[in-house]
This record gives C-alpha cells, structure tokens and sequence, in this order.
C-alpha cells in the first residue's frame, strides 16, 4: 500500500513526525506480507504431507486440517506445525516411514490444553513461521515463556552419531557457558541424555536431590533451581531436547506441564527442518554448473532423482537452485540446495508436476505444465502472476524451469479459455487474396481436419444440411457485396449428428466502401437449441396438463355442488340455530374432499358430523360422497356414533382405493336434556364458547378411519346452556404450513373471543379474521349456537 506523499514549499520544514509514521507503517505492512508468505508455506507443507499420506486432494487435506485442528481446539496453524513435527524424516534413500491409514496428529492423543494455554500457543504458531535458525527459535521460546512461566533460559539439544550432545541454540546463557555445554559425551548422569533415552520429559524440581543424581548445566548450577528436559514426540533421525531453566524453585503446576508438552510438540516440526540431513551428493556438482545456476536470471533447479530399493524414483534431491526458485518453492528455511524436495514440497507429490518429472525421466521427452496463478509479494505489494513449469532431461537429471507468462501471453491464454468456454472460435477471410485462417476451434465445431485448411467464405454454405444454404448463401453474398453484418444460425451434419450453429461475422471496408476482410466468429449452439426445444417440449406438456387439471376442477365442483348442497341461510334443528360455510382451496387447482352434515333425526336428535378425506380431486371427493351418506344412513338406521366410524373404517379398508384415510367428527344432540353426545376419528376436537370463556372440548380416544384394522372409538358427552356455541371444522381452518397446529388452534380460540356475536354475518367475519389471502385447503364449518333464554 503507497502512502500518498504531500509535497513541501520552499523554505518550508518537512513533518518529520508525519515521516516517521509513513516509515513506520510501511515497516508493518512489510512485516505481516512477510509473515503471511511464511505461514501459507507452512500451511502448503501440512498439506503436501496429509496428501502424501492419505492420497487426497488439496482441497481435501486442507479441510483435513481444519476439522483436525477444530476438534483439538487448535489453531491450524498449530495444527500445521504438529502435522510436520510428527512426520518422521526418512533415512536415506527412504520415503518417509508412517503407519498405514495415519494422516497427522491426533487430537485425542494429547488433552486439550486450558484456553489461556491454548491462545498462547497460538500466537508462538505464528512467530514459529519467522524463525530461520535454532538460535532464534531459543530465543522466541525463551521470549514465550519467559513471560508465562518464569522460564530464565532455554537450551536445544540434538544427539549426535556418537551418542552425545551438541547445542544448537541457546537464549537466557552467556556465550561462555554456552561454549562450554555446547559439546556433551555421552556419559551417565547427564539429564537430557536420559529424556531422550526415555522419551518423556524429566522434570528436575528437587534441586538438593536432583544435583545428587545428575550432573546439573551452571556456573554456579544453583543459578536454576528447577528445570525440564522435554524431547520431541515421535519421529526418528537425531532426537532433540529442549531445556527450560528457572531461577524459582518448585514443582511445575499441571498448567505449566501442559503448556510445555504443547510447545514442544508444536515446535518439533520447524526443530526437525534445521537437524533434517541433506541428501549427500553422489559426485559434486562442476564449478560450472554451480556457476550457471547462480547466474541464471529465472527460477530453475536441477534434481537428481532418488531411487529406492525397488529401483523407482521416490523422491528428488535438488543440487542446484537459483534464488529466484527458491521464492517460487516458498521455503522459509534458507538455501535449499541439497535438500530432498519431498521435504521442501511435499505438496507437490501426485500432481501433474511430479508425474511430469516421472514421465520425463523415463521417456527423455518434454514436459509444460498447464499455467497456474502463484502468489508472491513484489516491492512490499502482493501480486498474482501466471506460471507455467518446463521439465527437460539433463542425462541422468531433470532441469526445471518456471516460465513467467507476460500480459500478453496471458491475453492470449484468455482468449483461448474463452473461445472454450463459449463453444467458439474466430476465424478470418481475406476477400482480395482469398485467403482464409481460422482458430483451432473453429475446425472442432465443424468437425474439420486441420490438415485440409480453413475453406472459403463463398464455400462456407456448401458444409451445411440443405435447408439452411440458401440462407447462409444470401448472408454470406450480403457480407461480401454489400459489406452488411451477418449474425446467421444453421446446422450441419457430422459424425456426432446434426450440429446446430451460428456464424456472426462483420466486413472492413477499403477507403471506396468495397469490402476487402470479413472477421467473425463460429459458435456451436447445439446444447442450447436442444435445451430450448426441450422447454418448449415441456412448457406444451404442462399447458395440456393444465387444461385437463381444469377441466376435472371443474367437473369436480360441480359434482361437489350436487353432492354437498349449501344452505342460503342459518338453520333450526332441534332448537338450535346452525350456520355453515364451506370455501374450496384457492392454491392450486384441485378440489379437497371437505364435506359436512347437518340433519334432524327420525326421533327429534340432531347429527352433525364434518370430515376430511386426505386428497384432492376425484377419488377423494367419491370417497367423501360415500362417507357422508354412509355415516347418515348407519346413524338414522339405529347405530352408536362409536359403531357408526368402526364401520366407517372398515369401509376404507375394503375399498378400491388401498390407500384412501378420513378424519371426522359425529356428534348428537339430544334436546331434551341439551346433551351433547359425540366421537372422533383423528380429528381436530370442537369448540366450546361459554360466556366469553373459550374452551376445546377433551377428545375421545379415535384414530384416523382407514389407518388400522383395530381401531378404538370412545365416546364423550357435554351438557349445552343457553348461550353456549360450539364450532366443528375441518383442519384447513387452522392449519398455516410450517408452524405447528397448536398455533392455529390458539389462533382460533383468540378469534372466536374476539367476535362472540350472534347475529347475521358472524360467522364470516370470523372467517376473514381466520383465513389467509391465499387458502391452501379447504374449509368447512359449522357454527352451531343454543339460544338464549328469554
């Protein structure tokens, strides 16, 4: 980011305070490019090895590593640094040696560390990307727990191939003391020699016994009264130890010891890149060759492959490296020439680069990648920039080569990602030469062998079927003679069949106006005109579809209308004033199958009964039609309402209809003793309205009619005062997809309270208080009132 520069008039003093603000953002946006290049390294590292491991791919180990670290209530890039710290490095000739089906740390392995801890190591995450030497990781420890855990100086300790120690990095010590502890013999009594021998830390927090038993670093050793020796988990090759030494005596709190474990196991992976050998060089490199190298003002490095005991290549040792590839590599560990590249990486195993390499190697041909973006930071500003990879062999070697694509080639790679995206390719022709040249594409689309050359403008109809070369003939006449723009569909017929598409091409003129160059484009169309044939094909389908669903609306009101007759106005029966209202679903165009029944009995009684056949259409209102006059006629005919519904259900069972189901409510009203008797079959339970007080009448054990061959019916009774309404509907009343019916049924309570009237055009007005713009069912009430006493 520039920072915009104010100039200064003469005599006038710069603001040097402003400067140093300038300066010392600029610095910080430095730092954090820096820091991000380093982290997405190491990110990139974590997932080569996850891939390597599991055979995923990149997007795959990435989510890998986020569920990981996750899970571990980690950062991922601590979880980044833990996957490479447990990787064991290989021996030589070796690829890296990992139980099968094992593809990084293991959140379980170790528990999980307190939230202060676990933000703590969080931020040592990130400065562990900045740290190039051993030296300067002792020094970032030290800096780490200095702070959180007393900790006075840190020690790394690497074993050597006799057995003993040397000191790789040191902070919190002077330099004679460092001299002399920098070279350990592999003698008893030495405590670091023992973690690594066991393999867990040793905790020294007894300084009178622990100075008995061991020989103790200091001059004098009381300077630190308690200390720890931690080696790195896992892993072969030199084993590593850290030391923290404190000045305060004492034990380590459990706090302590997990935010140690932690920083160990977090730094083994950064640990194991500056003790990790390089592969020795068979023959050393020719002067020569080093010089080329260093010279070459391109990214290149040259690969030696290493074979294992099988005889295949398994890795590469990269000999020589120019400091331009090194960027491209995104290593954060110095000069890596010499070391494997599976270690600088591991990514790239199993893409299209490493087969190249493969491939090369074998055969002795040539490999270019495809272009890919590489991000890199230029004069302190992120940029995105195109390379592509060339693989050449160089006898027993491989010379790799970036090559950094100019805006112009990147032009010309987008022109050709467009032409394939858009199914089409340009093509020329020269009116005065007759010559012509087309794009490869242009040859794909009319399945043309490129050998044979572009044909004319004027030959053009001639390829395509012959009801379309008239008028190409005429677009292509008007474009030479007239100079008229062209923007023609036509087919023609291939090996794949009938191709449909499209020439769009213009004329440039000479100074006269005569026509000297036509350009244009070809477009192969066919995906789009058989999708479009389709939508027409369907969109007639569902026309049809739709004037015969009207038709059977229609039929089937009318055949409602005949079967479910309404009443103009409220009726008497049994001295009780009883309105209904019935209104079809507006959603959609198929009729429910709602119905309801409202009769004087034979000796004085009422029977009210309102139901709902599940469907719509046809079949459910001649299921309703036959439920309604059955359930009348069983009723007048002497039946319980409980025998009545049992018949009912068994009715729906032996039907045509297998799968046809009904809910319904009966009810009889005795007036002599105001006695309402009624039953249900998995239906919503009627409403009570007494004296402004709203209530739902407890239902009787029912379920639905058609649901089982066993059904239970129970009746229930409720004595009916003056005054009193009761209301039976059907479901569409209260029902409003998706909430529940609950909701619908205090919806109803609190409407009904609020309109209590009895007179003319009550029960509309609760209607309209009810019901949506739009019903999606339908909906059949009957508001039955007692009458006041006078």
């Amino acid at each position: 980011m520039r920072e915009p520069i104010v100039p200064v008039g003469p005599g006038a003093a710069p603001d040097l305070a402003e400067l140093a603000r300038v300066v010392a953002r600029q610095r910080a946006e430095m730092d954090r490019l820096r820091e991000q290049a380093a982290t997405s390294a190491v990110v990139e590292r974590a997932k080569g090895v996850v891939m390597a491991l599991s055979g995923c791919s990149a997007d795959a180990a990435g989510e890998t590593l986020l569920q990981r670290a996750k899970a571990a209530r980690r950062t991922l890039l601590e979880e980044c640094w833990i996957t490479l710290g447990e990787l064991a490095p290989a021996r030589s000739g070796e690829p890296p040696a990992r139980p099968a089906g094992e593809t990084g740390a293991d959140p379980s392995a170790v528990p999980s560390a307190p939230d202060d801890v676990a933000s703590a190591l969080g931020r040592l995450a990130r400065i562990l990307a900045r740290t190039g030497t051993p030296q300067e990781l002792a020094r970032c420890l030290l800096e780490h727990l200095g702070q959180d855990l007393a900790a006075d100086s840190v020690m790394i300790y690497a074993r050597r191939t006799d057995g003993g120690l040397e000191l790789l990095g040191h902070a919190g010590i002077d330099e004679r003391l460092a001299t002399r502890w920098r070279q350990v013999p592999p003698f008893s009594g030495v405590a670091a020699l023992d973690a690594l021998e066991s393999g867990e830390p040793l905790w020294l927090e007894d300084f009178a016994r622990d100075s008995a038993r061991y020989l103790l670093i200091g001059d004098p050793p009381e300077r630190w009264r308690s200390r720890v020796w931690l080696p790195l988990p896992g892993g072969e090759g030199p084993g590593i130890c850290v030391g923290v030494l404190r000045e305060r005596p004492g034990p380590f709190t459990p706090r302590d010891r997990a935010h140690l474990r932690g920083v160990v196991r977090l730094c083994a992976g950064r640990l194991r890149t500056f003790t990790a050998p390089s592969e020795p060089a068979a023959d050393p490199l020719p002067d020569a060759v080093r010089t080329l190298f260093a010279a070459l003002p391109v990214p290149a490095m040259l690969l030696t492959p290493l074979r294992g005991p099988s005889g295949g290549t398994e890795d590469f040792r990269m000999d020589a490296v120019t400091a331009q590839a090194a960027d491209v590599l995104g290593g954060t560990g110095g000069d890596p020439a010499g070391r494997r590249l599976r270690e600088v990486r591991p990514d790239l195993v199993g893409t299209p680069v490493w087969r190249g390499c493969l491939d090369t190697l074998a055969d002795g041909g040539t490999y270019e990648s495809e272009p890919f973006a590489h991000q890199e930071v230029v004069n302190g500003a992120t940029e995105l920039t195109t390379y592509s990879v060339r693989v050449t062999r160089l006898e027993d070697a491989l010379v790799v080569t970036w090559v950094r694509h100019a805006s112009s080639d990147r032009q010309e790679q987008r022109l050709a990602d467009l032409q394939r995206l858009g199914n089409l390719g340009w093509a020329n022709w020269n009116l005065t030469t007759s010559e012509a040249s087309w794009s490869s594409q242009v040859f794909a689309i009319l399945g043309r062998n490129p050998a044979d050359g572009p044909v004319r403008l004027v030959d053009l109809p001639a390829l395509t079927v012959p009801e379309d070369r008239s008028a190409l003939s005429h677009a292509v006449d008007a474009l030479i003679h007239e100079g008229l723009p062209s923007d023609t569909p036509f087919r023609i017929r291939g090996t794949r069949g009938v191709r449909h598409l499209r020439l769009a091409a213009e004329a440039v003129a000479d100074l006269h106006g005569t026509p000297v160059e036509v350009h244009g484009f070809v477009q192969d169309l066919t995906a789009r005109r058989r999708a479009e044939l389709a939508l027409v094909e369907t969109e007639r389908a569902i026309v049809t579809q739709h004037d015969v669903l009207q038709a059977e609306r229609t039929l089937v009101a009318r055949l409602q209308n005949a079967l479910l007759p309404l009443p103009e106005r409220a009726v008497d029966l049994a001295g009780l004033r009883v309105e209904v209202a019935y209104l079809p679903a507006q959603a959609g165009i198929h009729v429910g199958g709602d119905w309801f029944s409202a009769i004087e009995l034979p000796d004085g009684d009422a029977l009210f009964v309102v139901g709902d056949v599940a469907g719509h259409g046809i079949g459910a209102v001649a299921t309703m039609a036959q439920l309604r006059f059955t359930a009348k006629g069983m009723v007048i005919t002497g039946s319980s309402l409980t025998g009545a519904l049992a018949r009912l259900n068994t009715l729906l069972l032996h039907s045509r209809d297998t799968h046809a189901s009904a809910t319904m409510v009966l009810a009889r009203y005795r007036p002599a003793e105001r006695r309402l008797v009624w039953a249900q079959a998995g239906h919503t339970p009627p409403l009570l309205l007494r004296d402004g007080e709203v209530t739902y009448l407890r239902r009787p054990s029912g379920i639905l009619l058609g649901g089982t061959t066993t059904p239970r019916f129970e009746e229930a009774e409720c004595r009916l005062e003056p005054g009193d309404r009761i209301l039976l509907y059907t479901d569409g009343l209260v029902e409003r997809p998706p909430e529940n019916i609950d909701v619908g049924l205090g919806r109803l309570a609190e409407a009904v309270a609020a309109h209590p009237g009895d007179g003319a055009g009550s029960l509309g007005a609760l209607l309209e208080t009810m019901l949506e713009e739009e019903r999606r069912d339908d909906v059949c009430v009957l508001d039955i009132r007692v009458p006041k006493e006078r």
